[in-house]
């Protein structure tokens, strides 16, 4: 029991480590995010839901170098090809997440001010990080195999192992 508490323990205090290294990294995209959102809102004629969406491009960007060199930088690193097609996937699907909060409340509701905006943009980034956050660790960000797990399947390989075949007179 106490080595099963051991390493549900060390379980937890990987996924600690690996939330708080998340949330560092989301915490900086979610100000350059807003930045960009900003800068772009007031110093252009762009609309809103549009300056957000470039915004959020930049954002995903930043948060790709961050996530790969330093969240992830112990993860599998053979597929980079398939890393960042997945991570672009996902990544579109939160964007659209986030901004279909801030269209609704904005073209829906009609809650345009630079407030309203910048409310409904930070409760879309909200509820698009959960979705990131498993997606990302679940699918593109994959751990590398343990290595419990790398003996064990080097011993069920060893097992398998067909026999020497003997020619017919028994050598």
């Amino acid at each position: 029991m106490s080595e099963r508490g051991g390493r549900l323990r060390g379980q937890l205090h990987q996924l600690v480590r690996e939330v708080a290294k998340f949330g560092a990294v989301g915490g900086a995209g979610l100000l350059v995010n807003l930045a960009v959102f900003n800068l772009v809102r007031h110093l252009t004629e762009i609309p809103v839901v549009r300056a957000s969406i470039l915004a959020t491009i930049v954002a995903i960007a930043f948060n790709y170098v961050g996530f790969r060199y330093f969240t992830y930088r112990d993860r599998d690193k053979s597929g980079r090809t398939r890393e960042l097609t997945l991570f672009l996937l996902f990544s579109a699907v939160g964007l659209v997440i986030e901004n279909g909060v801030l269209y609704a409340a904005t073209y829906g509701f009609g809650w345009d001010t630079p407030l309203q905006s910048n409310i409904f943009k930070f409760l879309g980034i909200g509820v698009a990080t959960l979705f990131r956050f498993w997606s990302y660790r679940t699918w593109v960000f994959r751990a590398l195999p343990g290595r419990d797990a790398a003996r064990k399947a080097a011993s069920v390989l060893e097992q398998r192992r067909p026999e020497p075949v003997r020619d017919r007179v028994g050598r």
